[in-house]
């Protein structure tokens, strides 16, 4: 292999994948940062109870399972109860409530006669059991049974992976439509202004037409009509671009300041409740094999927008006008269409982004989606979009956004201030934009 075909084969392989090998390293390293031991809880920590007490005491024993009254807590002690008795274990009591109670209960039993073989419980709660029972010396030879605990890094626990993605989701699929826009050499800073607009319009008509009792047919309208809105102003800054030839950067601006005004008079300067519970389903519900809503609605979008990107016309057509716009004019190639169009649909992926943050936080307020823009344009930068145009992946903007997501996850959990996370943040940024510079002088 020569050596112009080796760097530009290496060339290739850094841009394709870098990003991907840099959001490895970075879940490797905080993996290892948080490696610690860890403690069963809820239905996990009732089976591995179960398997001890079945594997070490007679089915004649006297059981008694103790709990706090946490969601986790009744999980595992419904879970326990169900499991015990489904072995033809004698389970006395289920005792769900604070120590004070469970002293209560015990000495109850104690007075009663009850000899009492095991206790089962959680970690966090077995030391006050052990207490607890120094009171009885009856109890003296009374087992108290928890899960065993094992290490395993806190980043890789299913919950905490599931909640460095759906924290990302909004910011993610607002990252869409700032793709195209990057990759046709423009840029959009009212996309978090669009999202406060489509919370606050969306819970404004919810309110008005029912409030708490609204039906699913007012939410879909209300949603809709908050996203068409944000895609009409979209197409309005695709239009001031296009046929004012202002730039990009002014124009967007310009609308972001008007977006964010008309949010913050739709809801008075005020934050929108009294939605009806079931609003939360698209922001907080988890259908599909416990994976919340908004996450596969994020991986569906990014599959559809990949497939446009990568094998349509349309699609095509945005890298030739981000390329060379002169060039696909003379192509024939419709450049203040394709401009409108995407900044048309950057507009509703903007709102439809608003609305599942409505959605996950139960409410609407025009203070949604501040700097929202910067960190949309940053997940687009650091997954190797190029600012200059022409380049870039719907896949890379996914991939940007995860390891944003991951950085904040990481430094959350090592305990990293605040104030430093943003100056890593930053340089993460910086980092990205130097890298695309680099390969451009290349």
């Amino acid at each position: 292999m020569s050596p112009r075909i080796k760097k530009t084969f290496l060339a290739r392989f850094s841009s394709d994948y870098g990003m991907v090998a840099a959001l490895v390293l970075l879940c490797a390293y905080f993996s290892w940062a948080t490696f610690q031991e860890q403690h069963p809880e809820g239905e996990a920590a009732a089976r591995a109870v179960a398997k001890t007490i079945t594997g070490t005491l007679a089915k004649t024993s006297t059981l008694v399972i103790v709990a706090k009254t946490g969601l986790n807590d009744m999980a595992f002690a419904a879970a326990l109860d169900s499991l015990l008795k489904a072995a033809d274990y004698n389970v006395l009591a289920t005792l769900k409530g604070d120590p004070v109670f469970v002293r209560q209960a015990l000495q109850a039993f104690a007075d009663s006669g009850f000899t009492i073989d095991a206790i089962a419980a959680t970690h966090d709660y077995s030391h006050a059991i052990k207490n607890i029972l120094v009171r009885f010396p009856a109890m003296s030879g009374t087992q108290v049974l928890v899960a065993a605990s094992y290490r395993w890094p806190i980043f890789l626990l299913r919950e905490n992976l599931i909640n460095v993605v759906n924290q990302i989701a909004v910011i993610a699929i607002i990252a869409i439509g700032m793709t195209m826009v990057i990759i046709t050499g423009g840029i959009d800073l009212s996309v978090g202004s669009m999202v406060a607009l489509a919370a606050v319009v969306a819970t404004r008509l919810i309110v008005s037409m029912g409030g708490v009792h609204a039906g699913a047919f007012t939410m879909v309208g209300a949603a809709l009509l908050a996203i068409l809105a944000c895609g009409l102003i979209g197409s309005i800054s695709g239009f001031f671009i296009t046929h004012f030839n202002i730039p990009p950067f002014i124009a967007t601006l310009g609308w972001m300041l008007v977006a964010s005004g008309i949010a913050y008079l739709v809801a008075g300067g005020e934050s929108i409740y009294d939605l009806p519970n079931s609003f939360v389903w698209l922001g907080r519900g988890a259908d599909l094999f416990s994976i919340p809503n908004a996450v596969v609605l994020m991986f569906a979008l990014y599959l559809a927008a990949g497939f446009v990107m990568s094998q349509t016309v349309f699609g095509r057509h945005l890298y030739a006008v981000g390329g060379n716009a002169e060039a696909a004019r003379l192509s024939g190639i419709s450049i203040k269409k394709n401009l409108l169009w995407v900044y048309t649909i950057s507009g509703l992926m903007a709102g439809l982004g608003g609305i599942i943050l409505a959605s996950q936080l139960k409410s609407g307020a025009p203070t949604y989606g501040l700097m929202y823009e910067l960190y949309v344009i940053a997940a687009v930068v650091v997954g190797g979009a190029s600012l200059s145009g022409g380049e870039g992946k719907i896949m890379g903007t996914l991939i940007g956004a995860l390891i944003i997501a991951v950085i904040q996850n990481g430094m959350n959990l090592t305990g990293v201030e605040s104030y430093t996370q943003k100056v890593v943040l930053g340089l993460v940024i910086l980092g990205a934009v130097l890298l695309d510079k680099l390969r451009g002088r290349k």
